[in-house]
């Protein structure tokens, strides 16, 4: 959901994200639960000499927001999530299974429906415009997101599809994608994740059918906004739809993590709907938040040609949800082809109890690097990107251990800690080094810093 993923990471990328040409291609293929043709899988990427990127057969001219890596590129088609046997499969297959049975209509078909193989290249009026995102807003920045150019990008969020689905007639559905943000780097952070999308809207009859003299209420008024309801919206419409969600969503999770779970909802003051929730549940003791959820704009579901009904949407990520059941500590192993990792999800049924088994944790080796930082923009994303391409998944962590400004001069100085840790092997310290020394002139090269190695 949109509104209720938070976008404020400030950054500059490099001029030179891309070779001239990128391709990614491979055999489309269906999925049974999609409207759409799904991401091939099979991704393989070449440089030739014109200044586009390809992707699943259509090329997207470079331009200036361009600052797609191919290392970002490589990952474009993997669908963890369609994966038979990885965890993000069996989680995602586990909310399926839990809607399918609990939420049917009179006819006992699923309400839900279930779209998981839309393609993660949208327009910025898809993952932007048509969600109400003003134009000056912090998400939306380059350096934030992955752009094949002005007008396309790789989605941030599988919101980028709501209206869409909306504006087909849908009313009840899921959607589940790969989702691509530039961010920090830790073991809960990965450039590539994956999301699914919660929405349900509700005409005047659905809401009000069991409410005593439900006849007598409506679902618009002509009020104004407030941290509980937007302008458009009854009191009791809001209520209602604020009741289901929370229903819906504290059923979900305690169809994933069993009874007895303790669920407490946390109000927030997202700029794009009202009401809107964080949604924490107690896991072995602690509090951790799982999902954001809200009642929708209704400008959005009135735009999308829905101006009858009113409703809620959710979104969860599934790598979050995956880490915690299983207790798997480092969101790298997802992207894991090891068999020792893999296998441990091969179960006869998506709901078994599963424990992930570590694999030797293999020791780390730490390098610290500073700089002198450019006198044009710069912040922290600039330097973690190019430390993920560069050193990709054998960078654990990078933390940004000191800031300092020279007394005389004024120029600010960072100093970054980059813990290497591979997640099936011990590396060496020459490996390191030669990663190492890389970064720092790369860093050099295409962030314009003054090294102090």
């Amino acid at each position: 959901m949109a509104m209720l993923w938070k976008f404020m990471r400030v950054a500059k990328y490099s001029k030179t994200a891309l070779p001239p040409k990128v391709k990614a291609r491979g055999v489309q293929t269906h999925s049974r639960h999609s409207s759409s043709k799904s991401v091939p899988s099979d991704f393989a990427a070449s440089t030739p000499c014109s200044n586009t990127v390809e992707l699943f057969g259509t090329s997207y001219p470079q331009d200036d927001y361009t600052n797609v890596t191919e290392k970002i590129l490589s990952k474009v088609g993997k669908n963890l999530h369609n994966k038979k046997h990885h965890p993000l499969w069996l989680i995602k297959e586990q909310v399926k299974d839990h809607f399918y049975k609990q939420y049917t209509g009179r006819r006992g078909n699923p309400l839900f429906s279930v779209y998981d193989g839309l393609s993660p290249v949208v327009t910025i009026q898809q993952n932007f415009d048509k969600l109400l995102i003003p134009q000056n807003h912090a998400s939306r920045r380059k350096e934030d997101n992955y752009y094949l150019n002005r007008d396309h990008m790789l989605r941030a969020h599988t919101s980028a599809h709501q209206w869409d689905l909306i504006h087909s007639g849908l009313d009840a559905f899921l959607a589940v994608g790969d989702v691509y943000r530039r961010d920090t780097i830790d073991s809960t952070h990965y450039p590539v994740f994956h999301q699914m999308e919660g929405v349900r809207l509700f005409s005047c009859h659905e809401l009000f059918s069991n409410i005593k003299d439900g006849e007598s209420f409506q679902l618009f008024e002509q009020g104004h906004r407030t941290a509980h309801k937007q302008e458009c919206h009854t009191m009791e419409a809001v209520r209602l739809v604020e009741f289901n969600l929370k229903q819906v969503l504290t059923k979900l999770m305690t169809h994933i993590f069993g009874d007895g779970l303790q669920v407490r909802w946390v109000d927030c003051s997202f700029p794009f709907t009202h009401p809107s929730f964080e949604m924490e549940i107690n896991f072995r003791g602690e509090w951790l938040e799982v999902l954001g959820c809200g009642v929708m704009e209704q400008q959005l579901v009135n735009s999308a040609g829905a101006q009858d009904k009113i409703g809620w949407a959710f979104g969860l990520g599934l790598e979050r949800l995956a880490m915690i059941l299983y207790d798997i500590p480092d969101i790298r192993l997802f992207w894991s082809e090891d068999e020792r990792f893999l296998k441990q999800f091969i179960v006869p049924h998506i709901s078994q109890k599963i424990k992930f088994q570590p694999l030797s944790r293999y020791p780390p080796l730490i390098n610290d690097i500073s700089f002198w930082l450019p006198s044009e923009a710069y912040s922290k994303n600039d330097f973690y990107e190019l430390a993920r391409t560069v050193g990709g998944d054998l960078i654990e962590k990078v933390i940004l251990l000191d800031e300092f400004t020279h007394p005389k001069t004024k120029k600010v100085s960072h100093c970054y800690r980059i813990v290497y840790r591979h997640p099936e092997k011990t590396l060496t310290q020459n490996e390191v080094h030669r990663i190492h020394q890389a970064i720092e002139e790369s860093a050099v090269r295409e962030l314009g810093v003054e090294g102090r190695f």
